[in-house]
């Protein structure tokens, strides 16, 4: 179904752009594709994405959204350390200052912290 439309380089852009944090609809429009044709293709590079180390990632834990950064990658999870200023502060007496997080797991992408900025004039 969709793995016959996904080309390397749509591999890579869509997965560049899972990585900025880049929306459903953005990706959709890059591709040049229906909405729901590109969010097919979205899923299905989203299985397979493996995060690098220094990716800053949005996952849920016990229903409660937290943003951390990936510090180790291990087979199919990572060792993340826990950003408390965007995560939900009561967790803070649940878990400690790292966590692991399956791959699947991975709600989404923020913009990484190296990456360089565009300033609007």
């Amino acid at each position: 179904m969709a793995k016959e439309k996904i080309t390397e380089e749509v591999q890579v852009l869509v997965e560049t752009e899972l990585r900025k944090g880049a929306s459903n609809s953005r990706i959709a429009n890059l591709l040049d594709l229906p909405y729901k044709e590109a969010v097919e293709i979205i899923e299905t590079i989203k299985e397979d994405l493996r995060p690098d180390i220094g990716d800053e990632i949005i996952f849920f834990f016990r229903d409660e959204p937290m943003e951390g950064i990936i510090e180790k990658l291990l087979t199919n999870s990572a060792i993340v350390k826990i950003n408390w200023d965007q995560s939900a502060e009561r967790m803070h007496d649940l878990m400690e200052e790292k966590t692991v997080v399956n791959f699947k797991d991975i709600e989404g992408f923020k913009k990484q912290v190296n990456d360089e900025t565009e300033e609007v004039e």
